[in-house]
């Protein structure tokens, strides 16, 4: 990350900033695949979850939890990109 040890820094949250647009667009765009069993009204549901996740992780100040937050986010693009949807619950 950058120079914050346990708080994001300015810095930090600059430094984030295009990984994680970028990621936020690569998944809104893969919930359009024809691939995925999805009705017009799921991706519409499954769009606002992702606008709410995002939304909420925006407001996140700990390092370790922004790591968290997209690594989670590429996990679910790598299921979106084979045509299938993440799995709900990791075990």
């Amino acid at each position: 990350m950058g120079k914050g040890l346990i708080w994001a820094t300015a810095e930090d949250l600059r430094n984030n900033r295009g990984r994680v647009l970028s990621l936020y667009r690569q998944i809104l765009r893969s919930l359009n695949s024809p691939d995925l069993p999805l009705t017009f009204a799921a991706r519409l549901a499954k769009k606002a979850e992702v606008r709410a996740m995002f939304w909420v992780g925006s407001e996140e100040r700990s390092l370790h939890n922004i790591a968290d937050l997209i690594d989670a986010a590429e996990y679910s693009l790598s299921f979106l990109r084979k045509g299938q949807l993440p799995p709900r619950y990791i075990t």
